[in-house]
């Protein structure tokens, strides 16, 4: 099977060969190739480039579009600035008030960062067509209202001023969807959505304010014939009672969170994808606990599910870890 068919044959309750591998990689893969941060963020030849080596070479399912949280809101309108060795840097337009009016309108063709990650989708397809999953990525409405607003602004506004914190997140979903067409025109099967900042809220604030905006970017990337991944890190145990509510197909689970407790409250049909602890788990593992981990997840969910660690794989994680966590699985049904 193409690495393509495996990935769908799973999400879609097939057989397949074996499971399939979906790593989240960015400041490793770009030095991986002998590349950095910067110029992975920054350039989408470098994405292209990083993803594909890593792919080739580690045998990984998915090439991946996401680099970092910062590329709608410089299309708002924010500075960006590239590290090294570490991910961006970016300024809050509405940090000091509550004026809507400062924001620009993002473009997903015209805006640069947008655009760069457009133009990978684009290079992603004309260079392996159907043989690989392209994941296309987006913030979602909370995670961008957050970003825009900071993260300290944003959560007390949740609170103290409810109505403005809505306006915004209204703001952003229009851009989540625009956006997400653009990636899926491009050629991109399935759509990634960060909303990271949910984890920090209660249930309540999560079912009534951030929920609702999550369900219509959901029913909108679903009509344009994408898959959709919600990507949530952090504890989210205390959310999963309204993420059943999702449309989703796909849900990354961070090591926090008890497997068990989440094939229990989801839809069956939800693949899970995780959920060993990036830093302990893989960084600082052996490929013997990695292969273990990796199997006694499998045999507690069962089908469908997706080899993945509980957030991005850090930079420094010995190859032959990231080996162990890739090597095949064979698919058991269930």
């Amino acid at each position: 099977m193409t690495p393509f068919e495996r990935y769908v044959g799973m999400l879609e309750g097939k057989k397949v060969d074996f499971v399939p591998r979906i790593p989240i990689l960015m400041q490793f893969a770009a030095e991986f190739i002998g590349s950095d941060y910067a110029c992975f963020a920054s350039d989408f030849r470098i994405l292209v480039k990083s993803n594909e080596e890593t792919a080739k070479y580690f045998g990984i399912d998915q090439l991946s579009c996401i680099s970092d949280p910062y590329r709608e809101t410089h299309g708002f309108g924010s500075e960006v600035k590239y590290l090294k060795d570490a991910p961006p840097r970016s300024t809050h337009p509405l940090s000091e008030n509550n004026d809507m009016g400062l924001l620009l309108e993002p473009d997903p063709l015209k805006s640069e960062r947008m655009l760069d990650r457009v133009n990978a989708v684009k290079l992603y397809k004309e260079k392996f067509g159907d043989e690989y999953s392209v994941l296309g990525w987006i913030e979602g409405p909370a995670a961008s209202a957050a970003t825009l607003r900071d993260v300290s602004n944003f959560l007390m506004g949740l609170i103290i001023d409810e109505p403005f914190a809505c306006e915004l997140m209204d703001r952003c979903l229009e851009t989540c969807i625009a956006f997400a067409k653009a990636q899926i025109d491009a050629g991109a099967d399935t759509i990634g959505i960060g909303d990271a900042i949910a984890s920090q809220v209660s249930p309540d604030i999560y079912e009534n304010l951030i929920l609702p905006r999550e369900m219509k970017l959901i029913r909108a990337i679903k009509e344009m014939g994408a898959y959709v991944k919600l990507h949530i890190c952090g504890n989210i145990a205390h959310l999963l009672p309204g993420i059943s509510s999702l449309d989703i197909d796909i849900l990354d689970v961070d090591h926090m969170v008890n497997l068990a407790d989440v094939r229990a409250i989801l839809p069956k049909k939800v693949a899970i994808a995780g959920n060993i602890d990036p830093v302990n788990g893989i960084l600082l593992g052996t490929p013997e606990s990695i292969r273990k981990k990796i199997n006694e997840d499998y045999q507690l969910v069962g089908n469908p599910y997706l080899v993945n660690a509980g957030c991005e794989i850090p930079s420094g994680t010995p190859n032959e870890n990231l080996k162990a966590l890739c090597e095949p699985i064979r698919y058991r049904s269930s």
